[in-house]
């Protein structure tokens, strides 16, 4: 799994150099890299935004997760995978032509705010601390990273796929690997 500080580069280093063109550009009736990138960083806000307001409170026990959060957790956290197609939380809803400058500074800052929690309350707030996640139920910062680290990996294969190869019409399509086995 990659470093919880890549996350903007794993978004936007596909769009470097790139006009709004390429930021706006998406087939019909799905998100443009824009949107996608600002899905994730509305994600990231929102749960920083939650953990600065409960970082100087007591200390918390985590609710009872149900067999599918539990199922789902493993899934997300330990193997990455997130299923295509999945309804976004109406909180986590990119606007319809979001600001690139803005949402690329919004990005940067929600890492940095995830970084700053880390070294400020890791690891005595390990597990005593938790936001609850729609779907996966309470997560601690750790299980927080981790999921917008799979979450990002998830959103940078539709940026990447989304962008057209310079001088085409036709997206940047990441390599497949090789079959196994």
């Amino acid at each position: 799994m990659m470093d919880f500080a890549a996350i903007p580069s794993l978004l936007l280093d596909p769009l470097d150099g790139r006009d709004d063109d390429a930021w706006f550009h998406a087939p019909e009736g799905k998100w443009c890299p824009g949107q996608v990138v600002d899905h994730v960083t509305t994600a990231i806000e929102n749960s920083a935004r939650v953990f600065a307001s409960r970082a100087d409170k007591p200390p918390m026990r985590r609710r009872p997760r149900t067999a599918v959060q539990w199922v789902f957790g493993v899934i997300v956290l330990r193997t990455g995978f997130i299923r295509s197609g999945l309804k976004a939380p109406e909180t986590s809803l990119p606007a319809a032509r979001p600001d690139r400058a803005a949402v690329e500074r919004r990005l940067r800052e929600g890492v940095a705010a995830f970084q700053e929690f880390e070294r400020r309350l890791l690891p005595s707030r390990a597990a005593d601390l938790f936001v609850k996640h729609p779907i996966l139920g309470d997560l601690s910062l750790v299980e927080w990273m981790t999921f917008h680290v799979r979450h990002a990996e998830h959103h940078a294969k539709q940026v990447r796929a989304r962008v057209p190869a310079r001088g085409s019409d036709r997206p940047v399509r990441a390599a497949k690997a090789a079959p196994t086995g």
